[in-house]
């Protein structure tokens, strides 16, 4: 005879005294086994040690990553190192982490052959599937907390508590950099959230295939590569991921909210789903099966298909719901966005030269841009971007010009680049109490607010 075990669930026959272990203790049991892998340990020493040292060492070499978000400004502020780290988390970090651990935390057990064993002392598939979802998230949030204490600790340690210049050129105090700069960590836990339970559903789907265990990372990297399409801002926005890239709005004033609380939401839907999916699809697996540890056509019918029935789902419902047209990149949108930042960052050359101050009011900079041979009613991303700024100083009649050669990105970042005068946004250094800084007219970064019409 063959024997069979029969899972017992949360509520026992009466008289049966055979109970089910609570849910503390059975955290606390897979927390243990998650932080006694050597692999979860040396991961945490990492995430606790490495952004520490790559941010000083990077603050204190002469080239910046300048093609990074807020790269440019290492050596002048400690705040501006986090989100550089923030922007490699979101990128590569982070999808890795949630597929060491949410996407092996079912799909050991199978490779051990220990199913049987831990529903013998359990006594319940539910409080399994809880106990190690909570345990894997645990870890996961242990995680990114390193990387936020130790990037933020090495910022500061080595360059200083100083002012940080946003995407519109306004300056931020280093306590506005620091709320900001921790609210935009905090933003990313959706995302990281939602590739999470991705992780989950693969490791209960997939078993011990290690399709399972790199399900995130891959998803992870299929939505950086559909970001870098000219796509309609409605589908960009209801990818999971779109909150990794929409936390630079925090740094705009006003800051650009509606795409970020767009893909926060979009990020918490997704990790709702597939946790639910996981979970029942573990609530149905035949434990007693020693080849019932995944099936590819079940992964895709029970999986992938839920899934993107909610991306066609949130699609629509953006679509609907918001202003939402087209690449959301507009000839009028990036006049303003330009403009405004080259009036700040003027204010700022204009202190830094020890020249009068003026306000950007009195300055009036405006901006006329031209997309390839498109002068009208350009739009979309690309480097071919060329816009003309002019602006009045008080009492003087002459209007004052400069060109910038821009490279918009389709997510609607820009990147700025002087083309003369010299005097105005060509490059020469700045003396300022920080030590000599590259001009701040000559090459900065911008956003351009996808949703909606953007005000001056």
């Amino acid at each position: 005879m063959t024997a069979t075990v029969t899972p017992v669930h949360d509520a026992p026959a009466l008289g049966n005294p055979a109970r089910p272990v609570s849910l503390a203790r059975g955290y606390r049991f897979e927390l243990v086994k998650l932080v006694s892998q050597w692999r979860i340990r040396l991961v945490t020493l990492a995430c606790w040690i490495a952004p520490a040292l790559f941010v000083a060492a990077v603050s204190r070499q002469s080239s910046l990553p300048v093609d990074t978000l807020f790269g440019r400004w290492m050596h002048a502020t400690g705040w501006a190192g986090p989100l550089v780290v923030l922007g490699f988390a979101g990128t590569w970090a982070l999808p890795l982490l949630t597929s060491l651990v949410a996407g092996d935390v079912f799909a050991s057990e199978d490779r051990l052959g220990t199913w049987r064993h831990l529903l013998v002392a359990v006594r319940s598939p539910r409080r399994i599937f809880v106990t190690k979802t909570l345990a894997s998230l645990t870890v996961i949030l242990l995680l990114v907390a390193g990387l936020v204490c130790s990037s933020l600790a090495g910022g500061v340690l080595a360059v200083g508590n100083r002012p940080l210049v946003g995407l519109d050129g306004h300056l931020l105090t280093a306590s506005d950099a620091a709320l900001k700069v921790l609210l935009a960590w905090a933003c990313v836990l959706a995302p990281t959230l939602a590739l999470s339970a991705i992780g989950l559903l693969g490791s209960v789907m997939l078993g011990r295939s290690p399709m399972g265990l790199l399900l995130p990372a891959l998803v992870a990297l299929a939505m950086q590569l559909v970001q870098m399409l000219p796509l309609p801002v409605a589908v960009r926005l209801a990818l999971p991921g779109y909150a990794f890239i929409s936390w630079n709005g925090l740094f705009a004033s006003p800051a650009q909210l509606a795409p970020l609380m767009a893909g926060m939401a979009v990020s918490l839907v997704w990790a709702v789903l597939a946790t639910a999916l996981a979970y029942l699809h573990f609530m149905r697996r035949d434990f007693t099966s020693q080849s019932d540890d995944g099936s590819p056509r079940r992964a895709i019918t029970a999986g992938a298909l839920p899934l993107a029935g909610l991306l066609a789902l949130t699609v629509g419902v953006i679509a609907v719901t918001t202003t939402a047209n087209g690449s959301g990149i507009e000839q009028n949108k990036i006049q303003r966005s330009l403009a405004t930042a080259f009036a700040h960052l003027y204010r700022q050359q204009t202190g830094q030269l020890h020249r009068p101050d003026v306000t950007e009011a009195q300055l009036g900079a405006t901006a006329a841009c031209t997309k390839g041979s498109v002068a009208d009613g350009a739009q979309g991303p690309g480097n071919d971007w060329r816009c003309v700024v002019s602006w009045h100083l008080p009492g003087i009649e002459a209007t004052g010009t400069a060109i910038y050669q821009l490279d918009v990105t389709p997510d609607g970042r820009f990147m700025a680049d002087g083309d003369g005068p010299k005097e105005v946004n060509g490059y020469f250094l700045v003396r300022t109490p920080a030590g000599d800084t590259p001009n701040p007219l000559w090459q900065f970064d911008g956003n351009v607010g996808l949703l909606g019409t953007e005000k001056g």
